[in-house]
């Protein structure tokens, strides 16, 4: 048990021409500052998670924290990116500051501008989180390389068409209930499973309903020691965490064993002194359903190319043995990337306060898990959380 969270704040995700990286950086900042009873002036560093690879023409933006209050002026702050986990990169940074005794108090906020890129540079913007000597020209860009994992997955252990469009379906069907998910529609089963018009085919046996979404947004949180979060307003802890950074190229490795996933839920699982089965509730890393699936694999909740067990026996939903993604995921709720980890983390610890909108709270919730991945389970993240005691 290293730091607590002791505030935070979340906006909507989706797409809002209105806002900018400035904007929103600027609003999650001052709203977590608040939600912790501090002034600007208690925030001893500040890290920033903002992927960008050039969805937004401002880059060093750390600085653009101080924004948000003249009393943050002079305060170290650091961007930090790590792909699509940039915002758990940030809140682990975040953490080994207050580990550190560099901190007593910091300030973490992810944000991400998508939207206003026009679509074949999203793609290709994506498709930086790969290895561009191999699959720089994958059509379809990012959603064609986890594509490629899907045909893959489906060679060697059957179509699971069924089992990635229950994902879906359960996810969108969790985000309704959320209030900062840009998508709060429940299409069900079998529109999630047709091909057609609306849900066309995007990449390999993905469809637009296996794909998450092209989001603007932005969220924030405070960290501080778990002694110093006794004398606060409200407080969880982090149990335990865990950083696995694999291989790029996907030549050198299993694709379809996410082994850096695995390894991250080792290490954080024994950290934390618990198993799987202690969890209340995970929220994981969706950015395709096929990411989903072989997650329930890699974090040991299935044997391998099981993993459609867990969603068609119902264990991962909000009243299952372990709830996945009771917040819509990133299938719902939006991915706006340097915005997701630090959205996770949020989310997370307003379970365990019981203080998630209503139709999303997990009942009783008592220890939360995360998986933040950036790339083909290339950086991966793992954290633990409990509500102080």
């Amino acid at each position: 048990m290293t730091a607590s969270i002791v505030g935070w704040a979340h906006m909507p995700f989706g797409k809002f021409d209105a806002e900018t990286v400035e904007s929103m950086i600027v609003r999650v900042a001052n709203e977590a500052i608040a939600d912790a009873g501090i002034a600007a002036s208690d925030v001893d560093e500040i890290v920033l998670g903002h992927f960008n690879a050039g969805f937004s023409p401002q880059d060093f933006t750390a600085s653009l924290v101080l924004q948000a209050d003249p009393a943050l002026r002079f305060k170290p702050a650091t961007r930090v990116e790590n792909a699509c986990a940039t915002g758990s990169a940030a809140v682990h940074q975040g953490i080994r500051a207050i580990e550190s005794g560099a901190a007593k108090v910091v300030l973490v906020v992810g944000v991400e501008q998508m939207t206003r890129t026009p679509g074949p540079e999203i793609g290709k913007n994506l498709l930086r989180a790969s290895y561009l000597p191999e699959d720089g020209e994958t059509p379809a860009g990012f959603a064609g390389v986890f594509g490629i994992i899907a045909q893959k997955y489906f060679q060697k252990y059957g179509d699971q068409s069924d089992a990635l469009a229950m994902i879906a379906a359960k996810n969108h069907h969790n985000g309704v209930s959320n209030p900062y998910a840009q998508m709060r529609k429940d299409f069900g089963f079998e529109f999630c499973r047709a091909e057609g018009e609306k849900n066309p085919f995007v990449a390999g046996p993905l469809k637009r309903t296996d794909c998450s979404l092209v989001s603007d947004g932005a969220a924030a949180l405070v960290l501080t020691s778990a002694e110093n979060a006794k004398a606060m307003g409200k407080a969880v802890n982090i149990r335990a965490r865990a950083h696995a950074q694999d291989f790029l190229p996907m030549s050198k490795r299993d694709i379809l064993q996410f082994e850096g996933c695995t390894v991250a839920w080792q290490r954080a699982l024994a950290d934390a002194g618990v198993t799987l089965d202690d969890l209340s509730f995970v929220e994981t890393h969706d950015c395709f359903t096929i990411a989903e699936l072989i997650e329930y694999e890699a974090m040991g909740l299935t044997p391998k190319g099981q993993g459609a067990r867990a969603i068609k026996e119902g264990w991962t939903q909000k009243d299952g043995k372990l709830p996945i993604n009771p917040s819509g995921g990133l299938k719902a709720k939006g991915h706006p990337i340097g915005a997701t980890g630090v959205s996770m983390h949020v989310l997370t610890a307003m379970q365990l306060l019981g203080q998630a909108p209503e139709g999303m709270q997990i009942k009783d919730a008592k220890l939360g898990g995360i998986f933040n991945m950036g790339g083909a389970a290339v950086a991966n993240f793992v954290s633990v959380l409990e509500p102080a005691k």
